[in-house]
């Protein structure tokens, strides 16, 4: 059976891409979606997301991590279907769709997309790290020296070190650039390294660092491997609100998968 794919990136966070709207793909083939993103023999990417009809939305956003098992939020990957919507005539310049985490906005000019994400109201910090859910779960520090970082060898030990023991989390370093601007490294779970860009990560660090006064900006931009994000908020008494994640996407290549 052949289906046709299309590859996408945003800042370096790549993703398998299917319009699932016919339900032709079987999201329950945790070993075919692994063997998808497997970079030496299959397609190659960070995860694989569907777009899928949703009554009351313009689309659904069923997301995969590159192990195969469906996952929590990805803010890059939810730009990028975005512009896979815009592409198929779905939508325009702006659109409503529903996610694992719930309702997004997001608007697309020039395939640059900024994607409203959750509100964030919850913080477990202390004076080496931060913690906190942007729709994923997020372990956020800073450190100087961060181009000399192992990140596959420190990133896993902490993304299996307690309390995450059960389900892991996402480790993100940054390091301060100036008043507005941090440079991100992050080692993402279910991918099981460093990916070149991380959307809910650099959102957790814009607002971890926020709340930790290394800046009073409320937008901030957030240089990734991969390329550059920006994201802007509104702080709260107890929460943080109209969080948007902004940056570039691009439409890498499409093929026919066979299976």
């Amino acid at each position: 059976m052949k289906h046709l794919f299309y590859k996408y990136q945003g800042t370096g966070n790549d993703f398998v891409m299917i319009d699932n709207r016919l339900g032709a793909f079987d999201k329950n083939n945790t070993d075919l979606i692994a063997h998808l993103c497997n970079r030496r023999t299959g397609v190659g990417a960070d995860g694989l997301i569907l777009l899928e009809s949703e009554s009351d939305y313009d689309f659904r956003m069923v997301y995969f991590n590159a192990d195969g098992n469906e996952s929590t939020m990805c803010g890059n990957g939810g730009r990028c279907i975005v512009a896979f919507a815009n592409f198929l005539g779905i939508i325009e310049s702006t659109t409503e769709f529903i996610a694992i985490d719930g309702p997004h906005l997001a608007q697309i000019n020039d395939a640059y997309v900024e994607l409203k994400m959750q509100e964030v109201s919850t913080i477990t910090s202390n004076e080496n790290y931060h913690i906190l859910d942007t729709g994923s779960p997020h372990y956020v520090t800073l450190q100087s020296g961060l181009q000399a970082i192992d990140m596959n060898a420190e990133g896993s030990k902490i993304r299996h070190s307690a309390p995450f023991d059960e389900s892991g989390v996402n480790v993100n370093f940054a390091e301060k650039i100036n008043e507005d601007t941090f440079a991100i490294r992050t080692y993402e779970r279910g991918v099981e390294g460093e990916t070149l860009s991380c959307g809910t990560g650099a959102t957790a660090v814009a607002i971890a660092m926020y709340h930790s006064n290394q800046t009073a900006s409320k937008s901030i931009k957030l240089e990734a491997q991969g390329g550059n994000l920006q994201v802007r908020f509104e702080p709260l008494a107890s929460s943080y609100s109209d969080v948007w994640l902004c940056g570039p996407t691009k439409q890498v290549f499409k093929g026919d998968l066979e299976w």
